[in-house]
């Protein structure tokens, strides 16, 4: 069974971004998020869903959504 990964979906600016998320929906993508504000959709789906929305008009880029530590308040690390 394919793994379930979280998606960042970069989409252009010359079309609606319910649109988009419209076909992205229809093409795999478990949708979690729809930011218009930033331009981008978040989501769930495997390797190779999401290798084949990155051929859906209106999408820029995909990229894995990695979490981020930025450590305490205290402490000069951030990762």
């Amino acid at each position: 069974m394919a793994k379930i990964e979280l998606w960042i979906v970069t989409i252009s600016s010359d079309q609606p971004i319910n649109e988009i998320a419209t076909r992205l929906s229809a093409e795999g993508l478990t949708i979690r998020d729809v930011l218009g504000e930033i331009g981008c959709i978040t989501g769930s789906a495997d390797n190779v869903t999401a290798e084949r929305l990155k051929k859906i008009e209106g999408v820029v880029d995909i990229a894995p959504d990695i979490q981020i530590d930025m450590g305490p308040p205290s402490t000069d690390e951030t990762w």
